[in-house]
């Protein structure tokens, strides 16, 4: 896959929360009538999009009826070991970075805390958080297997 697509309210606000996800911006360039930038991190690559006069996003987590696209995931199996610490870790980078600049940082929320759950015959740590705009993100490591 080459990127997946975000419509954001405001890109500076979606690229300062991306960063601390990671991300770094790749290249920056307009769509016609509004900015937009390519950012690559945590194995992959994202493309945000400013919309003037954007609406509020459907609740794809809470509403348990919406129907569509529902989430992006990052497999973070290589990257920590341990998902409750890389979140709490993620907080206090997010309580810092709110204190320094709240005008454009917003607090981390999260969506479900680290759970575990079991698909297949794997079982994998997993949580998601919101976004800027408040798009789900899950973030998920496979656990090794007990031989």
């Amino acid at each position: 896959m080459h990127h997946a697509s975000i419509r954001t309210a405001n890109i500076h606000n979606a690229i300062a929360f991306y960063k601390l996800l990671g991300f770094t911006v790749r290249e920056r360039f307009t769509t016609g009538y509004t900015l937009a930038c390519w950012m690559e991190g945590l194995g992959g690559r994202i493309e945000l999009i400013q919309i003037p006069e954007p609406k509020p996003a459907p609740d794809a987590f809470g509403d348990e009826h919406y129907v569509g696209y529902y989430h992006l995931s990052f497999d973070l199996t290589t990257v920590t070991d341990s998902l409750p610490r890389w979140l709490e870790t993620l907080q206090e980078n997010f309580t810092q970075a709110v204190e320094d600049n709240p005008e454009q940082v917003q607090p981390l929320k999260v969506l479900l805390p680290p759970t575990q759950q079991m698909i297949g015959d794997r079982v994998y740590e997993v949580t998601f958080i919101a976004d800027f705009d408040g798009l789900p993100l899950e973030f998920i490591r496979l656990l090794p297997s007990v031989t």
